[in-house]
């Protein structure tokens, strides 16, 4: 089972079925109205629904894999089931495990692997497609951690050795996406050397997802950090189209139609500059 593709910058919507996180904590926490918002983004163009059951805003703490299992199981297996194209969004092997059985087509995993030994042996084992995003530490003490060099070339190479652990356990360079991690581990004016070189990133020849959406650091830039987190989406919306003109696999956002648009405004313009350097 390879990763998802289209002729254009796929775009992955946000589902998240916890009390806390950061953008909508409570929203979708009820399964019926989980599975309403789903639906009402895959209407939208949403071309996967990423499905949560453990907050990674910063200074989350963890909850237990019984609980991660509750919140999440029924809402990939009914998505699932109504034909939506469906990703799970977790660091435990287990849960993985179960979201696959119901349907769920990938895997993103924010720690990459890091958070549970298991996890990469698991998804050599079912085939699935498997975001590894770039990570070094859980929620309460993320913003601790960061320090870097150069961040590109340090995401680049701590990327390179979650690859290489990857293909010790098994797993396809096929079944391989890789997100640079946008505000973990990342502060401040830290996330904007990514999103510009990300060409950088593309490089390594992997697919690459972009979770801009919301963060902080949007917040900062359009001094709006005190409002609600979807006082971003303009914001959002603007690295959803620079992230398609540069090539990225997928943008993660939560409000889809949007991005959609922006996507395809993406793809139009670079289908117009391709057609005249061929003239």
């Amino acid at each position: 089972m390879g990763v998802p593709r289209a002729d254009r910058t796929l775009v992955m919507g946000v589902l998240n079925v916890t009390p806390d996180s950061f953008s909508d904590g409570g929203r979708w926490g009820c399964v019926d109205a989980a599975v309403a918002h789903g639906t009402a983004m895959v209407a939208a163009g949403a071309d996967l629904v990423d499905v949560g059951g453990e907050s990674t805003r910063p200074g989350a703490g963890r909850v237990s894999e019984a609980e991660e299992v509750r919140r999440v199981l029924p809402v990939v297996t009914a998505l699932a089931s109504a034909g939506a194209a469906v990703s799970v969004d977790t660091m435990r092997s287990a849960v993985a495990a179960a979201a696959v059985d119901a349907g769920a087509v990938l895997v993103n995993d924010v720690s990459g692997g890091l958070a549970d030994p298991r996890m990469h042996p698991l998804v050599a084992d079912l085939g699935v497609a498997y975001v590894a995003m770039h990570w070094r530490g859980h929620a309460d003490r993320m913003d601790t951690l960061d320090r870097y060099g150069d961040i590109v070339a340090d995401v680049r190479a701590e990327l390179a050795a979650r690859v290489a652990a990857m293909r010790a356990a098994g797993i396809a360079d096929q079944q391989v996406v890789l997100d640079p991690g946008l505000g973990f581990a990342k502060t401040g004016t830290s996330c904007w050397p990514l999103l510009a070189r990300l060409d950088e990133l593309l490089a390594d020849g992997f697919p690459v997802l972009v979770g801009a959406s919301r963060k902080r650091f949007l917040g900062t830039l359009v001094d709006r950090c005190d409002g609600p987190p979807s006082d971003r989406d303009a914001a959002t919306v603007a690295v959803s189209a620079l992230a398609a003109a540069a090539g990225a696999w997928a943008v993660r956002v939560h409000e889809v139609r949007s991005s959609v648009d922006a996507v395809r405004v993406a793809q139009a313009w670079q289908a117009a500059r391709d057609d005249g350097k061929k003239r």
